[in-house]
């Protein structure tokens, strides 16, 4: 503030006051003092911060500078944690079609009619997935007719450790499609009679095969009959039936 005298850190000013002409100097300031309660609030707010700053240099600290003593509490450490690493191996994915022409389990008549239906498309489904418990996934291969997709040959592929495959199931007969299903080979094979049509067959049988040892043995089998009225056309839809219980 004006008026106020300070040295080096502000609490090394003049404090002596100097004789009879500091006492009569007090003496005035302190009548203005009493005489002065109509000072304006700018001279209050100036000794409001002249007694705070007189007390923290009294007190020989470092005025609002001054903290209280370091907490004795440790303080809490994060450590960042990586997220889990999956075990996985990813699929190393193959070319189907040149696997089922060089392998001597498929049959000939098998080989001889994998031609593509479209320019270089195929009709073979693939997938990859653990059937046979090894470190790395399996492969299951589905050949199709390119007219109606109908299955006629269903075969797994067992990763060897020199990068080659083994054919370890293969299953050629009309309309059969394998699947994997939590580590079981599922094989679906549709059942026709004389009368029915490729697209509406009579029924199904779907076989549940496990690996044990070094090859599949069949788990569990469910024979379903299809309702031969699904499916015939004859039947209108019911879009104009009235409400149950009018």
């Amino acid at each position: 503030m004006r008026g106020l005298t300070a040295s080096g850190d502000g609490c090394g000013g003049d404090r002596g006051g100097g004789g009879d002409d500091g006492g009569r100097a007090a003496t005035v300031r302190r009548g203005r003092i009493l005489t002065g309660w109509a000072a304006s609030a700018t001279t209050l707010v100036g000794l409001a911060a002249f007694g705070l700053l007189t007390v923290s240099c009294s007190t020989g600290g470092t005025g609002t500078r001054d903290e209280g003593p370091a907490g004795t509490q440790p303080v809490a450490q994060v450590t960042p944690s990586g997220e889990p690493s999956s075990s996985a191996r990813p699929s190393s994915r193959i070319d189907p079609v040149t696997l089922l022409k060089r392998d001597p389990k498929v049959s000939e008549r098998v080989r001889t009619d994998l031609k593509p239906c479209t320019g270089s498309e195929y009709p073979v489904d693939t997938s990859y997935g653990t059937v046979t418990g090894g470190p790395s996934p399996d492969v299951v291969v589905n050949v199709m007719t390119c007219g109606d997709s109908v299955g006629v040959g269903t075969y797994v592929y067992r990763p060897r450790s020199n990068g080659s495959y083994e054919n370890v199931f293969a299953i050629e007969q009309p309309a059969v499609y394998g699947t994997i299903d939590r580590g079981d080979l599922v094989v679906t094979t549709q059942v026709y009679e004389k009368k029915d049509s490729v697209a509406y067959p009579s029924g199904e049988e779907v076989i549940t095969y496990r690996w044990a040892g070094n090859r599949f043995n069949e788990h569990d089998r469910v024979h379903n009959d299809f309702n031969r009225a699904v499916g015939s056309g004859g039947a209108a839809l019911p879009g104009d039936a009235e409400p149950a219980g009018n």
